[in-house]
């Protein structure tokens, strides 16, 4: 019982790993037309305690706060007032796909006068444009500021930023984007990470799956399917069955730090070449050197080479250059630094010296 229930834990296992590495296509690609756009608007926060613009300095809060008052019936022509309960703001937000009159979306407001907080404040009437120009949506409602400000005679404290907020569900859907998807007989797939090998493999996934000529790769980064040929009804229901088709994407042997936390990441097939490193007074050493192990004469078995790693970690100041063998995988080369407790910072600055002296192979990205 207990070696069933082993081999099942096996079994289960391997089918784990099987389908652990392919990826569905939709993760992969963008579909050409099913795209999101971004709305702008200008508009005004009320209702504040006494945190809002002073409008000295921000004489345009008091121009829209006249001109709102003026749309509702108030004449202030001439009038001299400062509220300080009220905000000039940015709106921005994204219309996503597909999205249809009266549907709700996610606002952010974000104060551009000298206001210190906008807790508490209500966004009034605010048109959101497109690039078009057209009013795609309208924002009103109560802002959910993220921080805290608290101030005294002789000291104020700030902990996150009160002065942007969001508006869950703050904006209606007024007009809608003309796109006749339906009517469309190709549509092109946009790989995320363009690259020869993974457009190819999508191409290849998608024909397997129709069993026919469904997909064509145009480029690294563009896999066009004829909706024709997939004999279904409409675009839609092709990519229905086309963006959870599984494919193995080929990943780019690539290193990124981030210098501002300290942070690295790399991918397993990054490899460096024979190169010599030595970093202040530590000498970093790994040298390969494999043992061919041959039987006895005219006695059964077979030659077997083991392989053999030898590592080590030198600290003074009579350290010199020290020589890396080809072929030497970088983890294994962070591994021993980091053994030795090297600071983030030393471990970044000797990789960006490895790849200038171009015995790292992988694209090297710092943020």
């Amino acid at each position: 019982m207990g070696r069933f229930l082993l081999q099942c834990v096996v079994l289960l296992l391997l089918a784990t790993q099987s389908v652990a590495n392919p990826i569905r296509i939709k993760d992969l690609v963008e579909f050409d037309g099913v795209r999101s756009n971004d709305l702008v608007g200008y508009g005004l926060v009320v209702g504040l305690n006494g945190s809002g613009d002073g409008l000295r300095n921000s004489p345009f809060t008091e121009d829209i706060l006249a001109n709102v008052l003026e749309r509702l019936g108030v004449n202030v022509t001439g009038e001299q007032f400062r509220p300080r309960n009220v905000a000039a703001v940015i709106v921005t937000g994204t219309l996503p796909p597909f999205a249809r009159a009266g549907s709700t979306i996610d606002v952010t407001v974000s104060a551009i006068g000298d206001a210190s907080s906008l807790l508490g404040g209500t966004l009034i009437m605010t048109p959101l444009n497109a690039a078009d120009g057209e009013i795609y949506a309208v924002a009103q409602g109560s802002i959910l500021a993220g921080g805290v400000s608290a101030e005294g005679d002789a000291a104020r404290i700030v902990q996150g930023v009160p002065t942007a907020g969001v508006v869950p569900s703050g904006a209606k859907v007024e007009r809608e984007v003309a796109f006749e998807f339906n009517t469309l007989h190709t549509v092109r797939l946009a790989l995320r990470v363009p690259d020869f090998t993974t457009a190819s493999r999508i191409e290849r996934a998608i024909n397997n799956d129709f069993d026919r000529i469904v997909a064509r790769m145009r480029d690294a980064g563009t896999v066009e399917i004829n909706i024709l040929a997939t004999h279904l009804p409409s675009p839609a229901h092709a990519l229905v069955r086309i963006e959870n088709i599984l494919v193995e994407p080929e990943r780019r042997a690539r290193v990124v730090v981030d210098q501002r936390s300290g942070t690295i990441v790399l991918g397993e097939d990054v490899r460096i070449s024979r190169v010599a490193v030595s970093q202040g007074n530590l000498t970093l050493r790994i040298e390969e050197t494999p043992s061919v192990i041959q039987p006895n004469p005219f006695a059964p078995g077979q030659t077997v080479v083991i392989p053999r790693t030898d590592a080590d970690i030198i600290e003074g100041n009579e350290v010199g250059l020290v020589e890396l063998s080809a072929g030497v995988s970088l983890s294994e080369v962070v591994a021993g630094l980091n053994a030795l407790g090297v600071s983030p910072r030393d471990l970044i600055d000797i990789l960006k010296t490895i790849k200038a002296s171009g015995a790292l192979h992988a694209e090297f990205i710092v943020q």
